[in-house]
């Protein structure tokens, strides 16, 4: 199952990266306005309005694999969780923990009871 869950997490990271990259290299809106003044984007590998296209299309196709492998993550971390976890509640878990807590608060609690108990102390002169 670990073999799993490192592979879509792997997969998440090389989609995050590669949609980074991509979003990079899009030029804007206000970079078409050049294009017609003979700047050479026709020239290019696309053609003029071909990168877009094809840029555009790679983003939506990375942000699709980084939306199913996130929900894939997510899907089996609760699952595993919920087969470790397979009766009680959250606050069940915790009552043994809160009773260690208390246990040790109250041996803490008493040394300062003895303390007041033995008065305030008054500074002399």
């Amino acid at each position: 199952m670990h073999i799993w869950l490192n592979l879509l997490l792997v997969v998440q990271m090389l989609a995050a990266i590669a949609m980074i990259g991509l979003v990079l290299v899009q030029h804007g809106k206000g970079a078409d306005m050049g294009a017609s003044f003979g700047s050479g984007a026709s020239g290019s590998l696309f053609g003029a309005t071909g990168s877009a296209n094809f840029l555009s299309r790679s983003t939506a196709v990375c942000a699709s694999v980084f939306f199913l492998a996130t929900l894939g993550l997510a899907f089996a971390s609760n699952s595993g969780a919920a087969r470790e976890e397979s009766s009680g509640s959250v606050l069940d878990r915790a009552a043994p923990a809160a009773e260690v807590a208390s246990g040790a608060a109250s041996g803490a609690a008493s040394a300062p009871a003895a303390a007041a108990s033995s008065g305030p102390a008054i500074p002399t002169q």
